[in-house]
């Protein structure tokens, strides 16, 4: 008997899912396999996985696949974030940096998770409380000016010891996952996922200090809007969910381990060189 009797499956909300739910289910056929899915997700496919809510999916599911992009695997692993459950995330097009396989290799990964053939990463969170939510993340934490408005004007404290004011268009906080992500495009560096630090950086810094803070996971870091900041936007892997003004504050948090991704051979690096084409300097070539 394999290590998989039921599968939880996450949707991208618009990109087209049903030949991988088509080869996930012809699998799971053969196998004796329950396969689950939301009902909003599986509802407009037609197709025979099992519509449960998400909390029963998580309880039940051996395996969570996730068919989409970044945000979609983004979405699975904080929805199944604390438990030992692993996520195989499926790219269906476009970057799909998180993801560990494409369509065309479904059915022979599934096999292999299923005799073991796969190894397990942990992945860390940061999360943070924003009026009664309490907020995760496992690419990051932004603090973001919105347009016409002033800039983010912030200061960092980290383990109670405040460091440094930035002046930016956002303040991002970071993990190592997230370190290929807004931190990247905001110059910050790229950092394995296997190391727990968390990364501050400023994107579009306007203050004579804008280099990137590259902190242990066990230090929490402040983030505090001076009186001459503007409204900040509050985004959380991408998505706004507040909105907060000067004088006001948040503390984020690291969680380590809060979620599991399957790998099958790939390094970081190999993903990161490709996905990021990093060729360095034609110069030396």
């Amino acid at each position: 008997m394999g290590m998989v009797g039921t599968v939880g499956l996450v949707l991208h909300p618009q990109r087209d899912s049903k030949e991988a739910i088509d080869i996930i289910l012809g699998w799971a056929a053969g196998r004796d396999v329950t396969v689950l899915g939301l009902p909003e997700e599986v509802g407009r496919i037609d197709c025979s996985a099992v519509a449960v809510d998400g909390e029963t999916l998580v309880e039940r599911a051996d395996l969570v696949v996730s068919l989409g992009g970044d945000g979609t695997m983004l979405r699975t692993m904080r929805l199944i974030a604390g438990r030992g459950t692993p996520v195989l995330g499926v790219n269906l097009g476009r970057l799909g940096f998180l993801a560990e396989i494409d369509v065309a290799e479904l059915s022979e990964t599934l096999s292999a998770i299923d005799h073991n053939g796969h190894t397990v990463e942990p992945r860390m969170a940061v999360r943070t409380r924003l009026g009664n939510q309490e907020l995760m993340a496992f690419n990051d934490i932004a603090l973001v000016r919105f347009p016409g408005d002033g800039l983010a004007a912030v200061t960092v404290t980290a383990a109670g010891n405040p460091f440094v004011n930035y002046a930016a268009d956002a303040v991002i906080v970071a993990t190592s996952t997230g370190s290929t992500a807004y931190s990247f495009s905001a110059g910050g560096p790229v950092v394995s996922p296997r190391v727990e630090a968390v990364l501050v950086v400023p994107a579009a810094a306007h203050s004579a200090f804008n280099r990137a803070l590259v902190l242990p996971a066990d230090e929490e870091v402040m983030l505090e809007l001076l009186p001459s900041s503007g409204q900040l936007a509050v985004e959380l892997d991408g998505r706004v969910v507040g909105r907060l003004g000067p004088g006001d504050q948040i503390t984020v948090t690291a969680c380590p381990g809060a979620a599991k991704v399957v790998r099958l051979g790939t390094t970081f690096y190999e993903r990161a060189r490709r996905k990021l084409r990093v060729d360095g300097s034609a110069e030396i070539a």
